[in-house]
């Protein structure tokens, strides 16, 4: 390696580096002479059709493959993707938002350049990023560049958050030093001191008394890079576990002692009565966002619970801080001794196992019936196979994905905390596409396109895919393996459940679904079937276009517009007919 490169060059290697083999983004004239580095420097350029989805796929794509970035121009492209990168800062997915701005004359001089507000500031749109990203910096200095590059790449790491990086048009191709790019980048190196072993102690003394202890998994645990000593944890104690929505998919389902979602006040009551007599309750990385908590009902009691976040340990009403939850989850791993853990009998568990819960299959339903959410999640479990990542948009799917028993190593998706409608659309694509460069890089693939044979199932319904559609143009241009299961509901019931039943501000417009892969590209022959009923379904699901098939391909199915699956949406839905039968009581009396 050569002493000097030039910053473009540095900052794409740092990112190749890192994992982020894919940069998504939107040109611009400010950004134009930043993207000649991007594939000289051995990264693929994704190229999408606006940048609120650029963001959303470079989300999609950080979660799969631990980093994602993200190329803007100035003003108005950063201001389209502020509200992806928003919804990565609220849900943890490391993107590194570039942003290519005027040269450091123009900014200087207060030019009043177009992508302005015309009044010669140019720090507004940096302010506002400085909200929704942990780390930021506007390269200035040749001199300085490479360490701002580096630290602010490393705050992405070690916070799983977005940052913002500007680098002005003048400065793309100054030389910088090159020497720090010899030494890979590193979260920082935890250390065990007496605060730490005085706070396992504590954590350890609580677990052998209790009787009966359970662990709840939730998905802040990818960012805290945690998963797989949790995991280890959960085996070697066999305690009963549960997740979250958000930890679905990160530990492996198959375990006799996984329990599934725990829901709260909307679960089994076996179950709730089985959290209330628990006397210890060890909680990783917690995200109790109402969502993802159901409306705060499956947040556990807090003086029975051990709460492992980022820097801290809270034991009931105690906090312990400046402990890293990496350092916490290892050194309790490492200090467990099993045998004093209690055990749970067999009696214990009666009709608790995730596992032994009845499912039904096609031949239980009848052929004609029409497809509906009560069944609709079971009967599709079987389509899920190890490897997929499954996919469910805000609204009616992302509840149905959450109650799909699947097998080993599948990633859901559900809606989490910041629930932008047609985020997962973008976020399928950039998750589909890390997918595949991470399979073509087990396999020693050179061409990432080799290894395309995971799928990324997604479920969506009909108004969230009338916001991003565009998105299944750049599934197509770079032949991604992705299904997309279209929940034609005839308009928004998510909200039609909260509130405007029979309200027109919740209808859309009636497309031609299964016409977008061809409006956008897609070859002749793209697989594409309709089901209106389970005998429908079944034929669609059984093809071998479809399960065995590559590239786009796209089912749309037939639900009635008040049809929601059991939880929330359901309670919700109860509530709003209750509202409307009252509304048609009161004109009836009233003369």
């Amino acid at each position: 390696m050569t002493d000097t490169v030039k910053l473009a060059e540095y900052l794409f290697t740092r990112l190749n580096q890192l994992g982020a083999s894919a940069v998504h983004g939107v040109p611009g004239d400010f950004n134009l002479d930043l993207l000649d580095f991007v594939e000289p420097s051995g990264l693929l350029w994704v190229g999408n059709t606006n940048e609120l989805n650029a963001g959303y796929a470079a989300d999609g794509y950080s979660r799969i493959r631990g980093i994602g970035a993200l190329v803007t121009t100035f003003g108005v492209g950063e201001l389209s993707a502020i509200n992806a990168i928003a919804g990565a800062y609220a849900e943890r997915a490391p993107v590194v938002h570039i942003v290519g701005t005027p040269n450091r004359a123009t900014q200087d001089g207060k030019v009043r350049v177009h992508h302005t507000f015309n009044d010669g500031n140019f720090r507004r749109f940096g302010q506002m990023h400085a909200h929704v990203t942990v780390a930021q910096t506007s390269l200035r200095d040749p001199l300085t560049a490479p360490q701002e590059i580096d630290r602010v790449l490393q705050q992405c790491l070690i916070h799983s958050r977005p940052v913002y990086i500007e680098v002005p048009v003048d400065l793309v191709e100054v030389p910088v030093r090159s020497a720090n790019l010899k030494n890979p980048l590193k979260l920082p190196e935890t250390l065990v001191t007496p605060a730490t072993s005085d706070a396992i102690s504590q954590v350890l003394d609580k677990l052998y008394a209790a009787n009966r202890p359970i662990v709840l998994f939730d998905g802040e645990c990818r960012a805290l890079n945690i998963t797989k000593e949790v995991q280890s944890i959960v085996e070697a104690t066999k305690c009963p576990t549960w997740t979250t929505s958000y930890g679905r998919g990160l530990i492996d389902e198959s375990l006799p002692n996984f329990q599934g979602v725990y829901k709260g006040a909307f679960d089994d009551q076996s179950i709730q009565n089985f959290f209330e007599q628990a006397d210890l309750v060890l909680i990783f990385g917690p995200h109790f966002s109402t969502t993802n908590s159901y409306a705060l009902t499956a947040k556990p009691n807090p003086e029975l619970s051990i709460i492992f976040s980022d820097n801290e340990i809270e034991i009931g009403s105690t906090i312990l801080r400046d402990i890293p939850a990496r350092l916490a989850v290892s050194q309790l791993r490492k200090q467990l001794d099993i045998s004093k853990i209690a055990q749970y009998s067999a009696s214990d568990l009666q009709g608790l196992s995730w596992h032994d819960s009845s499912s039904i299959s096609f031949s239980t339903v009848a052929k004609d019936e029409v497809i509906a959410h009560s069944k609709l999640w079971d009967l599709f479990t079987s389509f899920i196979r190890p490897g997929d990542i499954v996919m469910g948009e805000t609204g009616t799917s992302g509840y149905g994905v959450r109650e799909m028993r699947t097998p080993p190593n599948v990633r859901i998706f559900a809606p989490v905390t910041w629930l932008s409608i047609g985020y997962m659309l973008p976020a399928a694509q950039g998750a589909a596409l890390a997918q595949r460069q991470m399979q073509a890089q087990s396999n020693g693939a050179t061409d990432g396109k080799k290894a395309n044979n995971g799928r990324t199932i997604l479920f969506i319904g009909d108004g969230s895919l009338q916001m991003t559609v565009q998105e299944i143009s750049t599934m197509i241009r770079h032949d991604l393996n992705v299904i997309i299961v279209v929940l034609n509901n005839d308009g928004y019931t998510i909200e039609r459940a909260i509130h405007g039943l029979k309200e027109s501000y919740n209808d859309v417009a009636a497309w031609r679904y299964l016409g977008a892969p061809s409006f956008f590209g897609a070859k002749e022959g793209t697989f594409t079937a309709q089901a209106r009923t389970w005998g429908e379904l079944e034929k669609v699901l059984s093809s071998k276009e479809l399960t065995e098939g590559t590239g786009l391909r796209m089912v749309e199915l037939f639900l009635d517009r008040k049809d929601v699956p059991k939880g929330p949406l359901a309670m919700l839905m109860g509530k709003e007919q209750k509202r409307m039968e009252g509304l048609k009581t009161k004109r009836e009396v009233i003369p």
